[in-house]
C-alpha cells in the first residue's frame, strides 16, 4: 500500500481573501497529477462522452490511470519533438462537436456551465487529444506490416460481418478497408504494450491511496 502525504499548495483567487486548497494527487518522477488535473478530467471526459457528471472514487481512478498514461506521452512527445496540434486545429474539431451533438454554440455554452468547464479548457482538451492522436500515429504506425495472408484470413473470419456490412463487395473490394482496420489493431497493440512497459519502469508513487 502506498503512503498516504497530504502535500497542499495555495492559490489565491480572483478575491484576495480566497484561498483555493489543491493537493498532489499522484507523483511520477519529476511530474505531479493534482486533484484538481484529476476534476477537470473526469468533467471533460464526461461531457465529451455526453454522459451524468459522475465524480465519484471509481470515475477519479479512472481519470488518475488516464493522467498516468497522459504523462509518459508527454514525455516522449516533448524528448521526440513530435507535432503539437494547433489552437485553429482544435476549434475546428470542437466546432464540429458543437454543430453535431448541440447545434447552437448557446447550448454548448450551457453544457459547459452544466459540467463546470470553461470553454477555453474544453478547446485545451481537443488540442490534446490532437496532439495525442498524432504521436500514436507517428510512433507506432510505421512498425506496423500487414500481410496479404492476415487480410485474407480476417475476410474469411469476418466474412458474416462483412457481407453484412458491405454487400456484394469481394476480397479485392476490402482489402484497403481490412488493411487499415488491421493496421489501426497493430498501432494499438504497440502503444499499449509501450504504456505498461512505461509503467513497469516508472516510480509511480500514489499519494492519494484511494486511487490506486
Amino acid at each position: 500500500m502506498w503512503r498516504r502525504v497530504a502535500i497542499l499548495f495555495l492559490f489565491t483567487g480572483a478575491v484576495a481573501s480566497a484561498v483555493i486548497i489543491d493537493r498532489i494527487a499522484i507523483v511520477i518522477g519529476t511530474s505531479i497529477i493534482k486533484d484538481s488535473d484529476i476534476e477537470r478530467d473526469v468533467r471533460a471526459t464526461e461531457l465529451l462522452n455526453n454522459q451524468p457528471l459522475d465524480l465519484s472514487l471509481a470515475k477519479r481512478k479512472e481519470s488518475a490511470n488516464r493522467l498516468i498514461d497522459q504523462v509518459f506521452i508527454r514525455r516522449e512527445i516533448e524528448m521526440g519533438d513530435y507535432p503539437v496540434a494547433t489552437e485553429e486545429e482544435a476549434d475546428s474539431e470542437l466546432n464540429k462537436l458543437i454543430r453535431q451533438r448541440f447545434k447552437t454554440e448557446a447550448a454548448y455554452d450551457a453544457a459547459c456551465r452544466r459540467y463546470g468547464l470553461p470553454p477555453i479548457e474544453m478547446r485545451t482538451q481537443f488540442q490534446w487529444q490532437l496532439t495525442v492522436l498524432r504521436f500514436i500515429d507517428q510512433r507506432f504506425k510505421p512498425g506496423v506490416l500487414v500481410t496479404d495472408d492476415e487480410i485474407e484470413k480476417y475476410y474469411h473470419e469476418h466474412a458474416a460481418e462483412l457481407r453484412r456490412e458491405y454487400p456484394g463487395q469481394s476480397l479485392d473490394d476490402l482489402r484497403d478497408k481490412i488493411r487499415d482496420i488491421l493496421t489501426a489493431q497493430g498501432v494499438d497493440k504497440q502503444f499499449f504494450a509501450w504504456l505498461d512497459y512505461q509503467r513497469k519502469n516508472n516510480k509511480i508513487e500514489y499519494l492519494e491511496a484511494s486511487l490506486q
